[in-house]
């Protein structure tokens, strides 16, 4: 599915369950910022479930005011998770020579399937460069 039919999905949707480990679409998407905008104007409901972390606290600081939503309407559609509950959404992740040509892939972490996401050059250097600060804060050596 490409990044315009799941616009065309959500555009007809009545109600959508978001799970997002940042809420970038929601935030940094034009398209989909654009999308949510018109959908919250057409009483589409929507519903997430984040993980807490300060990237999101920061993240729904900004929602509530793009959309122009209340710390109440936050409070019933928003369910803020402790990062360990939010494991079950996450994808399996691999990032093939990260010293080199840098390419991070993602599949569903539960299943054999055929649908594997590649990520840009940017976001995959992002991410090979927090996968080296983190070992490199929890194992303490270099890679």
């Amino acid at each position: 599915m490409t990044l315009k039919q799941l616009i065309k999905l959500e555009d007809k949707a009545k109600e959508v369950w978001v799970i997002s480990p940042t809420l970038h679409y929601d935030i940094d998407n034009k398209d989909f910022s654009e999308l949510v905008s018109v959908n919250l104007g057409e009483k589409t409901k929507y519903r997430y479930i984040v993980p807490s972390t300060s990237t999101v606290i920061k993240n729904l600081q900004a929602y509530k005011k793009m959309y122009g939503v209340s710390e109440s309407e936050v409070q019933r559609n928003f369910l803020i998770l402790p990062v360990s509950e939010f494991n079950p959404f996450i994808t399996e992740t691999a990032i093939y020579d990260a010293n080199t040509s840098c390419i991070a892939c993602a599949a569903p972490a539960l299943e054999d399937s055929n649908d594997v996401i590649k990520f840009n050059k940017n976001t995959s250097k992002d991410m090979a460069k927090a996968f080296r600060s983190l070992w490199k804060k929890y194992k303490r050596t270099k890679l």
